[in-house]
C-alpha cells in the first residue's frame, strides 16, 4: 500500500502552479530566440518533413492528416490548438513569411475562419526548408517526445533570424511577448552588419532595420527616437494606421476615398461595421457611403460629399475606428542557458536578438561543417581502399576465389594489404562492372575532389573568422532569394490636421429645452414655451440659444457641472431625451440651471494662465443657506460623463439656485420659517476651486432655504409662496437690504413658505451678424 505524505496545502498548491506555470512559459507560449518557433509551430514544421516528407515541392496532403501526426507523435494537446498554429503559419496576412503552403480556405483577412482540417491542404513552404534543411546534419540536440517513442529537435537550425522576421505573439503566466514582424531584407543586412562590425550597436543596427513590416501594409507613426527607445529596451507602443488615396468620380457623382491597406491585425469586416455605424449615426454628415470591394487585396471605398477635405474625414476615422492602433511591442522570449536544456524566459533588446542568433548560427555551421568532413573522411577512407586493390587486383581476385566465404576472404585481405574491416566489407560489395579501367580513374578522380573538399572544411573549422564569411554569405544568398519590398511605410513627421471635433459640425442656430424632469431636446427654434411637448407633471426650467459648435453647461444639486456641445444634444420634436444619455448622475442628482455660452448672448473666454478667478461669474445658493461665487471659465471645456465639480457640499445639503452674476446685483434667499435675506451679491466669496462657500442666511434648526435669486433691477423680486396661497415678493429695498450671515427679517410669524413661485421664461434672442464661436477643445 502506497504511503501518505503529509505536506502543507499551500507549499503544495504553490509547488504546482509554478510547475504548471514553468510548463506554459518553456514549452507552450513563448518562442525561442534562436529559431522564433514555439514548440506547436516547431514540432508542425519537424513533423512535415520527417515523418510525412512534405518538402516545398511534395504533393500536398490533407491538414487533418498532419494534425494527426503531430498530435500522435509529438503535441497530445488537441487537434485545436494544432490546426490553429498550422492555420496562422500559412497566413499570408499574418506571417510576413508563411511557413506552410497551404491550399484551400485558410481564413481570410475579414476575420473569418479556415476551413475544418478535413477540407484543407498544406505542405512546406520553400522558406521553411531554410529551418529544417540541416537537421540531418546533427546540429542541433534531440530529445525524447512525450511518451519516449521518438525524438524531436529541441530547437531548429534555422539560416535567419525568423524570429523578428515573423514575428510573435503569447501569453504566459505572468508575462507576455508581442513581437511585431520584420522586413525580411533588413533583418538580414542588419544581422550582416553586426558580422562586419562584432562591436557595432543599435546605432548600427536601425541604419538597416527602419522597423516592424507588417503583411498588411499600413503607415508607422514613429520617429527615429521613438523606434529607438522600443528596440533599446525591448518594450513599448507603436502607433499603427491605414494608408489610403482619393479617387475622383470617373463621371457624374460623389469622389471615394480608398482604404488599400489596413492596421495588422485588425479585421476588415471590424473597420467597415465601425465605419458604416458612423454614417448611421450621421456623426459624419460628409461621409455618405462604405463599400468593402476587398478581394486579397483590400479595397475598403467611404463615398464623401464633393468638395470635402479627405484629410478631415480621415482624421475622424482615424480616431473613431481601427483604421488606428496602437501595437504594443514587448521582446520576451525563451534565451538558452548554459550547460541546462531548459531555455529560461527574457525581455532582450533588438541586438541581443541578433547576437543570440549569430552564436547559434555559428554553432549551428560549425556542428555541419564537422558533420561534412566526418562524412567526406569516411569517404576517402572506402576510395583509399579502392585505391590500394586496383593496383593488386589480380592478387585480389585470386585470394577471393581461394577463400572459403567472405568471412575468410575479408581476414585474408586484411592481412595481405593491410586494410581495415569498413575497406574491405566495401571491397567485396563491390558491383564487377567497377573493375573495367575506366572506374579506377573515377575513383581516383572522386578522391582527389574529396581530398582537396577535407582540406577546406578543416581551414574553415580552424579560422572562425572564415566561417563568419560563410555564414555572411549565405544570409546575403538567403536575402537575395526571399527578400522582398518593405510594405509598411515609416513616417516621423505627418503634416495633416488633427482631428478636431468641430471641423464636421454644420454650424446653425438652435434652441435647447431643459424640463425639470430632466428631459432636453435641441430644435432648430422654439417659438412658445408655453407650446413645447411636455410629460405629464412637467414643466420647462430652462431654454438657451446658441451656434451648434458652441457649448451649453448644466449645473446639478449635487455641485456638479456637466458640459456638452450644442449638437451633442439629441435633437428632437417630442419630449426629448433623458439627461441621463448625455451624462452620469448620480442617485437623486437632478440639473437645476442651464447656460448657453454662445458668445452672443454669454461670452466665456478662456482663463488666463496663474490669474484670480475672472469674470463671467456664476454663483450659487443651497439648502442648508450657503453661498459661492465661481469662475464659468473653468466649465467653457467639454467635460466627460460624470462632469466636474464647481461646488462640495456638505453631507445632505444641495443645490437650489444657479445663475451668472452681474456687477451690481443683490442675492435675495427666503427659508420655510420664512425669513428672508437680501444682500449684495459681492459680499460672497469667489472660490478659485471647488468647495462649500460661505454663510448667506444664518438658519435655526431644521430650518432650509426654499427659493434664491438674483436681483438686477428695481423690479425685479423674489416670489415666495406660503401655505394658505399668499405670495410675497421680495425685493431689494434700501431698508431691507443687510450684509451676508445675518437671520434677515421674517415675513410673519406663523404658517411656513411652501416654495419659490415659478416664473415666465423669456426666450434668448441671438443678435444677427455677429461671428460664431469656435467651440473649446475636447476634454
Amino acid at each position: 500500500m502506497d504511503a501518505i505524505l503529509e505536506t502543507s496545502l499551500s507549499a503544495e498548491t504553490q509547488r504546482r502552479y509554478l510547475n504548471y506555470a514553468l510548463s506554459v512559459i518553456t514549452a507552450r507560449a513563448l518562442p525561442d530566440v534562436r529559431d522564433g518557433l514555439k514548440p506547436v509551430q516547431r514540432r508542425i514544421l519537424y513533423a512535415m518533413q520527417n515523418e510525412l516528407h512534405l518538402r516545398f515541392d511534395a504533393k500536398y496532403i490533407k491538414c487533418a492528416r498532419i494534425v494527426g501526426d503531430v498530435m500522435g507523435k509529438f503535441h497530445p494537446h488537441g487537434d485545436t490548438s494544432i490546426y490553429d498554429a498550422l492555420v496562422r503559419m500559412a497566413q499570408n496576412f499574418t506571417m510576413s513569411a508563411p511557413l506552410v503552403d497551404g491550399r484551400g480556405n485558410f481564413g481570410s483577412a475579414d476575420g473569418d475562419s479556415a476551413a475544418a482540417m478535413r477540407y484543407t491542404e498544406a505542405r512546406l513552404s520553400k522558406l521553411a526548408s531554410e529551418l529544417l534543411n540541416e537537421l540531418s546534419k546533427r546540429t542541433v540536440s534531440f530529445r525524447p517526445n512525450y511518451d519516449g517513442t521518438r525524438f524531436e529537435p529541441s530547437v531548429l537550425p534555422a539560416r535567419y533570424p525568423n524570429l523578428l522576421i515573423n514575428g510573435s505573439q503569447g501569453i504566459a503566466v505572468g508575462m507576455a511577448t508581442s513581437i511585431p514582424p520584420h522586413n525580411l531584407k533588413e533583418v538580414v543586412d542588419a544581422t550582416v552588419a553586426l558580422i562586419d562590425n562584432p562591436d557595432g550597436g543599435l546605432t548600427d543596427v536601425l541604419k538597416h532595420i527602419r522597423g516592424p513590416d507588417f503583411p498588411t501594409g499600413g503607415q508607422l507613426l514613429s520617429s527615429k527616437r521613438e523606434l529607438r527607445e522600443v528596440y533599446e529596451t525591448g518594450q513599448g507602443s507603436l502607433k499603427l494606421r491605414a494608408e489610403y488615396k482619393l479617387e475622383e468620380p470617373k463621371k457624374k457623382g460623389n469622389p471615394s476615398i480608398v482604404v488599400h491597406s489596413i492596421p495588422y491585425a485588425v479585421e476588415r469586416k471590424s473597420i467597415v461595421e465601425k465605419i458604416a455605424d458612423v454614417i448611421i449615426s450621421k456623426k459624419l454628415p460628409t461621409l455618405l457611403d462604405v463599400r468593402d470591394e476587398s478581394t486579397e487585396v483590400t479595397r475598403i471605398v467611404c463615398e464623401i460629399k464633393a468638395g470635402t477635405d479627405p484629410q478631415l474625414v480621415m482624421a475622424y476615422l482615424y480616431k473613431h475606428t481601427p483604421l488606428s492602433v496602437n501595437v504594443q511591442v514587448n521582446l520576451t522570449c525563451l534565451v538558452p542557458v548554459e550547460g541546462s536544456e531548459v531555455a529560461a524566459p527574457q525581455r532582450l533588446d533588438l541586438v541581443s536578438i541578433l547576437r543570440h542568433f549569430l552564436k547559434f548560427r555559428m554553432e549551428v555551421v560549425t556542428k555541419r561543417l564537422e558533420f561534412d568532413l566526418s562524412q567526406l573522411r569516411a569517404r576517402i577512407h572506402i576510395l583509399e581502399g579502392f585505391e590500394k586493390i586496383f593496383d593488386v587486383l589480380d592478387e585480389t581476385i585470386v585470394i577471393i576465389r581461394k577463400s572459403e566465404g567472405k568471412q575468410d576472404a575479408a581476414a585474408k585481405l586484411m592481412k595481405r594489404f593491410s586494410l581495415d574491416e569498413e575497406q574491405v566489407d566495401a571491397i567485396l560489395e563491390l558491383k564487377l562492372y567497377r573493375l573495367a579501367k575506366l572506374e579506377i580513374l573515377i575513383i581516383q578522380k572522386e578522391l582527389g575532389e574529396k581530398r582537396s573538399e577535407a582540406d577546406r572544411l578543416e581551414k574553415l573549422l580552424k579560422s572562425p573568422k572564415a566561417r563568419w564569411n560563410m555564414i555572411r554569405a549565405e544570409l546575403l544568398e538567403l536575402s537575395n532569394e526571399y527578400g522582398e519590398k518593405r510594405r509598411t511605410r515609416v513616417l516621423a513627421n505627418v503634416d495633416e490636421p488633427a482631428f478636431q471635433a468641430e471641423d464636421f459640425i454644420v454650424e446653425e442656430d438652435a434652441m435647447a429645452v431643459l424640463t425639470e424632469q430632466g428631459w432636453i431636446k435641441r430644435q432648430r427654434e422654439v417659438k412658445e414655451i408655453g407650446s413645447t411637448r411636455l410629460r405629464e407633471g412637467d414643466r420647462v426650467i430652462g431654454v438657451v440659444a446658441g451656434s451648434t459648435k458652441s457649448v451649453v453647461a448644466f449645473f446639478s444639486n449635487q455641485g456638479s457641472c456637466y458640459v456638452c456641445r450644442m449638437v451633442d444634444i439629441p435633437q428632437a420634436s417630442g419630449y426629448g431625451n433623458p439627461v441621463q444619455t448625455l451624462f452620469k448622475l448620480d442617485d437623486g442628482e437632478k440639473l437645476v440651471r442651464m447656460l448657453g455660452f454662445d458668445p452672443r448672448l454669454l461670452n466665456v473666454p478662456e482663463p488666463t494662465e496663474d490669474a484670480e478667478p475672472e469674470p463671467p461669474l456664476g454663483i450659487a445658493v443651497t439648502r442648508s443657506g450657503q453661498t459661492l461665487r465661481f469662475s464659468l471659465r473653468q466649465h467653457r471645456e467639454l467635460s466627460t460623463k460624470t462632469g466636474r465639480k464647481y461646488a462640495r457640499l456638505a453631507e445632505g445639503d444641495q443645490v437650489i439656485y444657479v445663475d451668472v452674476m452681474k456687477t451690481g446685483d443683490f442675492i435675495a434667499a427666503a427659508s420655510e420659517n420664512g425669513h428672508v435675506l437680501v444682500c449684495r451679491a459681492d459680499e460672497v466669496a469667489v472660490l478659485s476651486s471647488a468647495g462649500k462657500g460661505v454663510m448667506l442666511m444664518k438658519l435655526d434648526e431644521r430650518d432650509v432655504v426654499i427659493g434664491a435669486k438674483l436681483l438686477r433691477t428695481k423690479g425685479d423680486a423674489l416670489k415666495v409662496e406660503k401655505e394658505n396661497g399668499t405670495v410675497f415678493e421680495i425685493e431689494a429695498k434700501r431698508a431691507d437690504v443687510v450684509s451676508r450671515g445675518g437671520k434677515g427679517y421674517q415675513l410673519f410669524k406663523r404658517g411656513k413658505l411652501v416654495g419659490k413661485v415659478d416664473e415666465e421664461l423669456e426666450l434668448p434672442v441671438l443678435e444677427p451678424g455677429k461671428p460664431q464661436s469656435r467651440a473649446p477643445k475636447p476634454n
